[in-house]
């Protein structure tokens, strides 16, 4: 049996890989659309620099009208989440009514501040309300929270700001809203390290949410040089 090549292996003795957190890495993005938000993510987990889950899904449901885009720490943001649909889950029983994208985004920003300095969660809050449309609300590392009609978030994000600003619409149609995101992703996904694998896509309207996914040899094609 030929030797094993240690070269690439840590020389303290450490593993790394095995006891580094889950991290998302991430491209995320959320766009208002007339009728609706569409959200997208990469489902690239990382572990380290190892590529712990190639197909996971980012886009989490809150409620039927609300989710939420995930990147930074895959445990912490998923404990939110969860944290999160607890509360809103008594705050429409007490309304009587599903809770409001607001409220939803509000309950994040409130997590994600108090716990600063413990947590590694960006987050997009997306949804619809009878109320106020789609709507989305940003809030990055530290706990700001903002409204946006377009946002985008992760690791990725820094390479598309420029495409994504001379790209966006207000009031696009819904499709023409889908093709924006995921070129948008692909374009990230083709920049950054820490994203890749397949774009998972969320139209959220009146009537719920519509599941997408764009597989990897259906990506968009950019110039790669």
């Amino acid at each position: 049996m030929p030797p094993v090549n240690t070269d690439f292996m840590p020389q303290d003795g450490s593993n790394d890989w095995r006891d580094a957190a889950h991290s998302t890495g991430t491209s995320i993005m959320a766009s208002e659309f007339d009728g609706g938000v569409v959200i997208g993510a990469d489902s690239r987990t990382t572990t380290g620099a190892y590529i712990a889950n190639r197909v996971s899904d980012k886009l989490t449901r809150v409620t039927d009208h609300i989710y939420c885009c995930r990147s930074g720490s895959a445990a912490d943001t998923e404990a939110i989440a969860d944290i999160v649909g607890y509360h809103l889950n008594f705050h429409g029983m007490e309304l009587g009514e599903e809770p409001s994208v607001e409220v939803g985004a509000a309950i994040f920003k409130e997590l994600c501040y108090n716990y600063r300095d413990s947590l590694m969660a960006g987050i997009l809050v997306a949804g619809w309300d009878k109320k106020k449309g789609g709507q989305i609300y940003s809030i990055p590392i530290g706990g700001m929270c903002v409204r946006q009609e377009v946002s985008i978030g992760g690791s990725g994000s820094s390479y598309v700001y420029g495409y994504m600003d001379a790209n966006y619409k207000p009031k696009m149609s819904k499709e023409d809203c889908v093709k924006f995101v995921t070129n948008t992703l692909a374009l990230a996904m083709s920049r950054d390290g820490s994203s890749g694998g397949v774009i998972r896509l969320g139209i959220i309207t009146e009537e719920g949410i519509e599941r997408r996914v764009v597989l990897g040899n259906e990506l968009p094609k950019f110039y790669e040089g």
